[in-house]
């Protein structure tokens, strides 16, 4: 598919690509400013506004006044509090109806101008749907923080959304890989490859329970370093009946298992690092990127200390130094998993005749 008339499609799906990446970074904006159960009601057209008048500032803040979380949380917030939780929430859907509006005009253009090829229209139906499945997906986390006695949605389902968001923008960038890198630049090593795939199934399980952390707000259970509250081991792992329920509400054992696989992927990555660095190639994408994987993976470990470290600081509906350093936390872990991604694509284990 690296051909001229491939280009426009290239560009436009790595436009959708960096919306995508946007918008999964308005989404980390939302959880730390506690602003997702702001807007109680999902109205994919006439949500598209906000309130435009004092009454309908009132009406909003009225629902909101049914939820948990204000009753829990939030009693003291005057219509100027509610304003600002509102207004993240808002930007974060109305962002995603930006990606969308983007795609469905793209797609009649370019169909239009006769620059999709038929090989193309599948990929991208699979992006589409996968998109709406996102959209489902956001409203049935937001809609398990609006009953009972919960004030944040519930951390799997935070961790399920993050994680189908990593898989579209994955998609999306692999098919625009596919649009826009020629085939002399693919580099073949079986030993390379495999590590890539062992360092991207390693890196979902580790963004997986990066999103259990936030849900769980697990920083603060353990704001020391190197050891956890002065363990290696905590003794505390598997103090949940049953046992499967420390994997996913036990705040230590989150926390360790986070910990754990980061230093894994260390690991992982340098041993990768050396045998791409010893790797003979004439692909000069891959020579003039392989330093990134190891780049991102130590800042992206960087940046998790220092949000662990700093996780006493939090104030709650209050941007403080933990929220700047867990935002950019999210975002390098994101290009860690693109910078793999990239890798995959680059290096494949065998050459294949066409």
């Amino acid at each position: 598919m690296q051909k001229s008339s491939s280009r426009a499609v290239a560009y436009w799906v790595l436009i959708g690509v960096v919306m995508l990446v946007i918008q999964v970074i308005l989404g980390g904006i939302t959880r730390l400013t506690g602003s997702g159960l702001s807007i109680t009601e999902w109205n994919i057209v006439t949500g598209a506004l906000p309130p435009l008048n004092q009454q309908q500032w009132i009406t909003e803040f009225e629902k909101y006044k049914l939820t948990p979380q204000y009753h829990l949380l939030n009693t003291g917030f005057e219509l100027s509090d509610f304003k600002f939780i509102f207004f993240w929430e808002w930007f974060h859907r109305l962002w995603a109806r930006l990606v969308g509006v983007v795609f469905i005009v793209g797609f009649v253009y370019l169909l239009w101008k006769k620059e999709l090829k038929r090989e193309m229209i599948k990929p991208l139906i699979i992006l589409f749907l996968l998109g709406a499945l996102q959209g489902a997906v956001g409203w049935i986390m937001v809609a398990s923080g609006l009953t009972g006695d919960a004030i944040y949605v519930r951390p799997t389902r935070l961790a399920l959304h993050f994680i189908f968001a990593m898989g579209l923008v994955c998609y999306a960038f692999w098919f625009a890989l596919q649009l826009s890198i020629p085939r002399k630049e693919i580099s073949y090593n079986k030993p390379i490859r495999g590590y890539t795939w062992s360092i991207i199934f390693v890196l979902f399980f580790q963004l997986l329970y990066g999103a259990l952390m936030a849900g769980h707000k697990a920083a603060a259970v353990a704001p020391t370093w190197p050891s956890i509250n002065g363990d290696i081991i905590p003794s505390s792992l598997f103090k949940e009946t049953p046992l499967r329920l420390n994997f996913i509400d036990n705040t230590i054992t989150i926390h360790f298992i986070h910990r754990l696989l980061a230093y894994i992927i260390l690991v992982l990555i340098g041993i990768w690092s050396v045998k791409a660095y010893r790797l003979r190639s004439d692909s000069r994408y891959l020579i003039k990127g392989r330093w990134m994987p190891i780049f991102f993976v130590v800042l992206q470990i960087a940046l998790g200390i220092a949000a662990v470290l700093s996780s006493p600081g939090i104030v709650a509906n209050r941007w403080v130094f933990f929220d700047w350093v867990a935002q950019l936390h999210q975002l390098t872990g994101m290009l860690l998993l693109l910078t793999m991604i990239y890798m995959l694509y680059l290096v494949r284990p065998v050459l294949r005749k066409v």
